[in-house]
């Protein structure tokens, strides 16, 4: 039976009185969204969000990561599989830390990397319109990117649809925005960036009646966390994410 430590990963961490433009640079990579952070003895104090490093807009700043802190999911290494999903999808996370009885970090479970085998070990139940979130949040084309950048600090959504006439174009994402090297400056002085020049494209979707199974495979496949649900109409019926199949394995 495989437990945590064997999908273990060393992901970057931080001092509590390191600064939030650090994390910043480091969460420009692809595949973290979030940083662990640790007191001087290595102790796991929580996590930073890369949301809360868009609250922080100037290039040079001494605000420090200390009051970010969110708490994290956090399993032994030894904690079976099962249950390393289950703490991130109670703490709704996107990774889980390993520490030790000494509560020191020795490192992380990426949920990208957890899912695919846990979909290769049981077959989501239901359909996709059982557990979407049906009212997403969703922005045009034309938006100018500061306005994503509220959605994002209020709303704490992982990405939002792109919407036309009623029709989906792309998605774009909080990694979106840190990956556009001239985002930052655009949002801090209200300039005229469009999500239209940052947004991913093409879309993949599922239906409403589609099963979560499918949606899971398209995931996997895809490396991708979340899909818009277009009706028989084509139109923007929901979303569902990662932590929405979670809520379909069989336990």
């Amino acid at each position: 039976m495989k437990v945590a430590s064997n999908l273990m990963r060393d992901i970057p961490t931080l001092r509590y009185d390191d600064y939030v433009t650090k994390a910043r640079s480091v969460l420009r990579e692809d595949i973290f969204r979030e940083l662990y952070v640790v007191d001087e003895r290595d102790r796991l104090m929580g996590y930073l969000d890369i949301s809360d490093v868009l609250l922080v807009m100037d290039t040079k700043s001494n605000i420090t990561v200390k009051g970010f802190i969110k708490e994290a999911a956090q399993v032994a290494p030894d904690t079976p599989l099962a249950e390393v999903a289950f703490a991130i999808m109670t703490a709704h996370t996107n990774s889980a830390a390993i520490v030790d009885e000494s509560d020191a970090l020795q490192g992380g479970v990426l949920f990208s990397e957890l899912f695919p085998v846990l979909i290769s070990r049981n077959e989501p139940r239901g359909r996709v319109e059982d557990v979407m979130s049906r009212q997403p949040v969703t922005c045009s084309p034309e938006d100018p990117i500061h306005r994503i950048y509220n959605l994002i600090v209020t709303s704490g959504f992982i990405a939002f649809p792109v919407v036309q006439k009623n029709e989906v174009i792309g998605i774009i994402s909080r990694r979106d925005l840190l990956r556009a090297g001239n985002v930052r400056t655009s949002v801090k002085n209200q300039a005229d960036t469009t999500v239209d020049r940052v947004m991913t494209t093409p879309v993949i979707t599922v239906a409403p009646d589609d099963p979560v199974a499918t949606a899971s495979r398209l995931m996997v496949d895809h490396d991708i966390s979340i899909l818009p649900v277009i009706d028989e109409r084509k139109r923007l019926a929901g979303v569902i994410d990662r932590h929405d199949v979670l809520t379909c394995l069989p336990r």
